[in-house]
């Protein structure tokens, strides 16, 4: 009898356990951030307390000093910014009182940081950056395509819905992405995004601390990040400051009337991000544009309110910490209050001073573009720095997808293009640290645009050789077509195959082997990573440039030289090589990397046929 009275106490015990948790759950409904680390820069953390008319309630902690507290007309809210300056890795108990009884508890931890963390290297010129789609790539695990706490469900016949792709299967084919050359990956939001449609893009997050269920989890997306970096790839993720989605439960139930701007009716954004830096500009352009919404469901934060904005800079520092992440790249940037971004991106780059950040600045300007990089001349003029270390190199893509169309040479046509493009590097503080790209899963696919796989050829070489961080887009190795006109979805299609020879037919192996090989010489070629670059005005529809190491820095007595040859016209072109005399070097013999053509440099000229790429490594006979 009496072990039955023990397990009846017990089990009674435990029911009563039950019942007061559940009771403190209900009070106290989110805590963010939910920890910290002990030895971090940013030592004072602002903690989000939410739960229905918490406010009344009086805020204890044990062990850390309570530096604020915040309460605003939204009584559901507490701010409490905590001192961890000296603070040990362990327990500190977060709990509201109501008088001396305690109604909720939240056990805040801080957590032992990784060794070195701080000084942490980001992505480099080094690197080729690998970008997917979680819900696009690859499908590890059918048993989430659909989840029961989301809105939309995985359909495929839909083109602009859940597909099934996941970290899985990310996981799955980390290998691939290695032996295809890229050493980043760069994949779109996959955090929570309960929007009851179009969800996949992930670009209207309900959750930031939260992996979207129909991805995987919070661990699931950690455990990613170790096994990438087991194979010596690396990872970014896609932050969104501008905008949140309309189902984020802190939109549902606002901490301020100035979380978010707001308007009489629904306002959408000019998207006339020129209005940030136009001397000339109205302030009601200037609002229409960094106020207005992005879109209906993705409604326009306000980073001026320093709540948001340290809750911005705090879920950023926490997911580089607790994933281990090394870099970033920001979605909208130049649509956000250029002032608040610039102090959110350095807020980050003081915690992690080796990171790399890129930020999208979707314009058609290289000065326009220049003017939100770190450092940058340009912006300068106007007292302003984004601390920004990188840009997408826009006006480079725009030159990508059109001069390979023009097959005859005009002023300010065909390979001309280029060369105007780098003419303008002189206004970016560091135009080495541009990410540089033929496409992205916001543009048409090039190879909608371009059918043929020797265009292919002349703009990949391009964009592994020229200056800056090369990325591709997935299925862009394998030819994957895609129209803009028909719809994102089209430009953002299943690549659930064609990751194994198995599964690739002629065309797309012969796409596959060309990227593989250029981008695995470009891996040991620290002549393309850090080497100056010369260019030629381009002749005949031929853009001839050299990438060259001085003997100090390749640790040569001769200096290391590459000279790349892009022929885009359709008949075979003959160089005179003196002309390149300068790039040259005394070189008299060239060998091309990809082929193995040689090449006479003592002889008068040299053919090169129509629409080929050649990369020649310069030597001496």
């Amino acid at each position: 009898m009496e072990p039955n009275n023990v397990s009846m106490k017990w089990n009674s015990l435990l029911a009563a356990l039950f019942i007061v948790f559940n009771f403190q759950a209900q009070i106290l409904q989110h805590v963010e951030p939910a920890n910290w680390w002990a030895g971090m820069q940013q030592h004072q953390v602002q903690v989000l307390l939410h739960g229905k008319d918490i406010a009344k309630y009086k805020v204890e902690v044990a062990g850390l000093a309570i530096l604020e507290e915040v309460r605003t007309e939204n009584s559901n809210y507490i701010f409490v910014t905590l001192e961890t300056q000296g603070k040990v890795a362990g327990p500190y108990p977060i709990r509201l009182m109501d008088n001396k009884k305690e109604v909720a508890t939240h056990v805040f931890t801080l957590l032992e940081r990784k060794q070195h963390s701080r000084f942490r290297n980001g992505f480099t010129s080094q690197d080729v950056v690998y970008l997917l789609m979680p819900d696009r790539f690859a499908n590890g695990d059918p048993s989430n395509d659909s989840h029961p706490s989301t809105k939309e469900q995985a359909n495929l016949n839909l083109p602009g819905g859940r597909h099934g792709g996941d970290l899985k299967g990310v996981e799955d084919r980390l290998a691939y992405i290695k032996d295809l050359g890229a050493t980043t990956i760069w994949m779109t939001p996959f955090l929570e995004d309960n929007e009851p449609t179009y969800s996949y893009h992930g670009y209207a997050q309900s959750d930031l601390y939260k992996v979207d269920p129909r991805y995987g989890t919070n661990e699931s997306f950690r455990t990613l990040v170790q096994k990438a970096h087991q194979l010596g790839l690396k990872v970014i993720k896609d932050e969104v400051p501008n905008h949140w989605s309309s189902k984020h439960w802190m939109i549902q139930d606002l901490p301020t009337n100035t979380w978010i701007h707001q308007f009489d009716r629904f306002t959408r954004s000019s998207y006339r991000t020129t209005t940030q830096f136009d001397p000339y500009a109205s302030k009601s352009d200037q609002k229409a544009s960094a106020d207005g919404w992005f879109d209906t469901s993705m409604p326009d934060m306000n980073q001026n309110n320093p709540l948001l904005l340290t809750y911005l800079i705090q879920n950023t520092i926490w997911w580089i910490e607790w994933a281990d992440l090394d870099g970033l790249r920001v979605d909208t940037y130049s649509y956000n209050d250029k002032d608040a971004a610039a102090i959110w991106t350095k807020a980050i780059m003081d915690e992690y001073p080796n990171l790399n950040i890129v930020g999208e600045v979707w314009m058609h300007d290289q000065a326009q573009m220049a003017y939100w990089q770190k450092d940058s001349p340009i912006g300068a003029l106007q007292h302003f720095n984004s601390y920004m270390p990188s840009v997408m190199d826009f006006t480079l893509h725009d030159a990508i997808m059109q001069a390979f169309k023009e097959k005859e040479q005009g002023w300010d046509q065909g390979m001309v293009r280029f060369y105007e493009n780098f003419s303008q590097d002189y206004l970016y503080a560091n135009p080495k640290n541009l990410l540089v790209f033929m496409e992205n899963h916001d543009t048409q696919r090039f190879n909608e645009t371009y059918s043929s796989l020797a265009d292919y050829k002349l703009a990949l070489t391009l964009v592994a050789t020229t200056r800056g961080i090369p990325q591709i887009y997935y299925g862009s190795e394998i030819g994957m077509r895609g129209s803009k006109a028909v719809g994102d979805a089209d430009i953002r299609r299943d690549f659930f195959k064609g990751a194994t020879s198995q599964e690739r037919n002629v065309e797309q192996e012969a796409y596959y082997q060309f990227t593989k090989n250029i981008f695995n010489w470009r891996k040991e070629q620290k002549v393309i990573h850090e080497g100056a670059l010369l260019q030629y005005v381009p002749q005949n529809n031929v853009y001839v440039y050299f990438r060259y190491l001085k003997p100090e820095y390749s640790k040569r007595k001769s200096p290391e030289v590459i000279m790349i040859i892009l022929n885009n016209s359709e008949k075979e072109e003959e160089l005179v090589w003196d002309r390149f005399t300068e790039g040259i070097q005394g070189f008299n013999f060239g060998t091309d990397v990809l082929t193995n053509q040689t090449f006479d440099l003592e002889q008068k000229t040299g053919k090169i046929p129509a629409k080929t790429a050649y990369i020649i490594q310069l030597k001496n006979n």
